[in-house]
C-alpha cells in the first residue's frame, strides 16, 4: 500500500477552464497510481479554483470577549434560521501576501481593530473533493472596546456588522440543535462554518494556556 506521493503518481492528461466568473471552475482529465498497483483509468473532475484564505478569531483576553462579524452568505440561503451568519474575520490570500498579512489586514477592514499578536493554528483543505482551497487559521489579540459598527469594501459588495460576544457563553452554546419535523437533528446556530467552529473549540480548550503565554 502506498504511503507517499511523487510526481509520477498522478498524470494530468488535460486541464480546461469551464467557467470564469466571480470564481473559476476547471475541468481536469487525470489518472493516478492505485494502492494495489498499476494505474487508474482516465477520469474527469471539475475543480472549484477559489484560491487560499486566512481566517482569524479576534479575542480580547482582558475581557474574555470575541470580536466577530455578521454578513450575508448566498450559500446559506437554505439555512433554517437566516443566511446572515456569524463568522470569523477572513479574506483571500493575494499574490505576494502571507496568510498572516491577510489576517491583520482583514481585521482592520472588516472589524475596525488592530491585531496586537497572532497565533497560528495551522491550516486545512476546506473540501479537497471539489476545491483546491487551503484555509489558514489564527487567533488574534485585540482590544474589543474599539470594535463595532458596519464595515466592508463597497467595491466587493461587503456589508459587515461587527459583534462583540462573550467567549464562554458562545462556546457553551456553539452546537444548538432542535428536533426537526422529520426527526433529524437540525442546526439552530448561526455559527455554521468549519473555520469558526474549529477556532472556537481550540480557544475553549486552550484559552488559559494562551492567556499565560500572552501575559
Amino acid at each position: 500500500m502506498k504511503h507517499y506521493f511523487n510526481c509520477d503518481d498522478v498524470t494530468i492528461v488535460d486541464k480546461q477552464p469551464v467557467f470564469q466568473g466571480f470564481f473559476t471552475i476547471d475541468r481536469y482529465r487525470i489518472r493516478h497510481a492505485l494502492f494495489a498497483g498499476g494505474e487508474s483509468a482516465c477520469f474527469e473532475r471539475e475543480i472549484f479554483e477559489r484560491g487560499n484564505s486566512a481566517c482569524v478569531l479576534l479575542w480580547d483576553p482582558l475581557k474574555d470577549s470575541l470580536v466577530m462579524i455578521e454578513q450575508f452568505r448566498v450559500g446559506a440561503l437554505k439555512h433554517p434560521l437566516s443566511p446572515w451568519l456569524i463568522e470569523l474575520v477572513a479574506g483571500m490570500v493575494e499574490q505576494n501576501e502571507t496568510p498572516q498579512d491577510v489576517a491583520v489586514r482583514e481585521a482592520r477592514e472588516e472589524a475596525g481593530v488592530e491585531v496586537k499578536r497572532l497565533k497560528s493554528l495551522g491550516s486545512y483543505l476546506s473540501s479537497p473533493g471539489g476545491t483546491t482551497e487551503r484555509v489558514w487559521l489564527f487567533i488574534g489579540e485585540v482590544d474589543s472596546s474599539k470594535a463595532g459598527g458596519i464595515h466592508g469594501l463597497d467595491n466587493e459588495n461587503e456589508d459587515i456588522r461587527v459583534k462583540v460576544l462573550d467567549r464562554a457563553a458562545l462556546s457553551e452554546n456553539l452546537f444548538n440543535y432542535v428536533a426537526a419535523e422529520q426527526g433529524a437533528a437540525q442546526c439552530k446556530s448561526r455559527v455554521d462554518n468549519a473555520a469558526t467552529i474549529i477556532c472556537l473549540q481550540w480557544l475553549a480548550l486552550h484559552h488559559q494556556k494562551l492567556l499565560k503565554e500572552w501575559q
